[in-house]
């Protein structure tokens, strides 16, 4: 729960700030164009006018990126299950165009003004200093724009501060031009009078140079383009997961501020539902690492391991078929090899379908394995349900007949917590069985094995035997 209340804080406050941030952008960009607008009017400058159109451009786009931020923060719904961050980009990709028609009405007038209708300037001080004031607001708003839109990888917002920025250089554009342009008429050099349309024209020249990064950059977003740097990252990482043997699929696409990212993964099929998951959340940290909150699903596909031995394919089958397995040995003769086994069907089962059940999993396991001849299943049956066994309190001669067998045996330390009970006229034994710590499970289960079979032949009335070996370190009970 505070994760969560955690999450939706900062999601609150990521749209909070964005919608502050864009807000604050559209009411510059009005106030500016309005100012450049009546003072080009006023002073009959193309270059003034110009950047007054190259800011009212910033105006709409400022608007739609407002609109826009507000639209994308709406939460995933049944129609759009990927959420509305696309309307970011899609914003983005109409501002283009926008850029573009002002880079050509701009150039259009400029080139008419240069060569069919010369316009005369009125040159007046107050031009200057509201381009002064434009640069400054403009790089003040793109800063701020592309702070909070590279915090929250807002492509609206990073137009936005485009756009600014490239509002700073065409104002330096047709400052020049307008000072260049006056001291032409002041001097009376006339090629420095068209310097007010030729700064248009660099105006419009930086304006289609922003509108073609802007318009590759969303059209990439638009058609899920991830960069292939990106992509390698992200790859590299989950490859990297221990226990990962191969990304068979990958796909990754981008939706305004977030990413999604789908996965198949090739894990090995000797692992436990439970491991698969711990590796499925491992993975998905992994993409994380390179994409923080990227929605990430991964499908997982079962494989054989390089390194499976014959005893893990023969249980692969077994677990393919979700049998309980046991007991699995091979033996070699003449170099063919056997297999015995011991597999667990359910106690209502019939022994005409266990028979036909097992066979097929025998038919199974000599395909996946040609160099296995035969396979003996010894097929027992799986407990259903749950026993309340009698104690069994006068049989003290059990217990020592127990005692007994385990003498036998040096291995045997120790033998304790012996307990004896009646499930109707059969006896069932069972103990702790203390060994050395350093014994190996093989040598374990003979002693274990042989220690039954003695204690059976000593006692026949014990139908089951349950014998639980501990090393010596943990008993505590000498």
């Amino acid at each position: 729960m505070p994760q969560t209340t955690t999450t939706a804080a900062t999601i609150a406050r990521a749209r909070t700030e964005k919608r502050a941030v864009a807000l604050v952008s559209v009411l510059a960009a009005s106030v500016m164009t309005l100012l450049k607008l009546v003072t080009g009017l006023l002073t009959g400058s193309l270059g003034m006018l110009s950047d007054a159109a190259h800011s009212g451009i910033d105006l709409v786009g400022a608007g739609l990126t407002l609109l826009s931020v507000r639209i994308s923060d709406k939460p995933a719904d049944e129609n759009h299950p990927y959420g509305h961050g696309k309307v970011e980009n899609v914003s983005a990709f109409v501002e283009t165009f926008l850029m573009l028609a002002s880079s050509l009405w701009i150039t259009y007038e400029a080139v008419s003004r240069i060569f069919l209708r010369p316009v005369a300037i009125h040159y007046s001080f107050w031009p200057l200093l509201v381009l002064a004031l434009s640069i400054a607001v403009d790089y003040w708003r793109s800063h701020q724009l592309m702070a909070v839109a590279n915090k929250y990888s807002s492509q609206a917002l990073e137009a936005d501060a485009l756009h600014f920025a490239s509002d700073i250089w065409s104002t330096v554009a047709v400052f020049i031009g307008l000072c260049a342009s006056w001291l032409g008429s002041h001097l009376q050099i006339p090629w420095l009078r068209l310097a007010d349309p030729f700064a248009a024209i660099c105006v419009s020249l930086m304006i289609l140079y922003f509108g073609g990064k802007l318009a590759y950059s969303t059209v990439a977003a638009l058609v899920d383009t991830v960069p292939t740097e990106m992509r390698w990252r992200v790859m590299n990482e989950v490859r990297h997961t221990p226990g990962v043997l191969s990304v068979d699929q990958a796909r990754m696409r981008r939706s305004g501020n977030s990413y999604f990212a789908d996965f198949t993964l090739s894990l090995s099929r000797q692992l436990t539902f439970q491991r698969t998951e711990e590796l499925v959340k491992d993975a998905t940290e992994a993409v994380q690492r390179i994409l923080p909150d990227a929605d990430v699903v991964i499908h997982t596909v079962p494989r054989p391991d390089v390194a499976e031995s014959i005893f893990d394919k023969v249980r692969a089958v077994a677990a393919r078929n979700n049998v309980v397995l046991h007991d699995v040995s091979v033996q070699s003769f003449d170099g063919k090899l056997r297999v015995e086994q011991h597999i667990e069907v359910p106690e209502k089962m019939t022994l005409q379908q266990a028979h036909t059940f097992v066979r097929r999993i025998e038919e199974e396991i000599r395909e996946e394995l040609p160099e296995i001849k035969s396979v003996l299943t010894h097929i027992e049956s799986e407990p259903a349900t749950i026993e309340i066994p009698e104690s069994v309190a006068s049989d003290r001669s059990i217990e020592e007949h127990l005692r007994h067998a385990a003498a036998f045996l040096p291995e045997i330390m120790d033998i304790h917590e012996v307990v004896i009970g009646r499930m109707g006229d059969k006896i069932q034994v069972s103990c702790h069985c203390t060994l050395p710590d350093a014994m190996e499970m093989q040598r374990v289960h003979e002693v274990i094995t042989d220690l039954e079979d003695r204690f059976k032949m000593e006692c026949p009335e014990a139908h089951r035997v349950l014998i639980h070996p501990e090393p010596a370190t943990d008993n505590h009970h000498h």
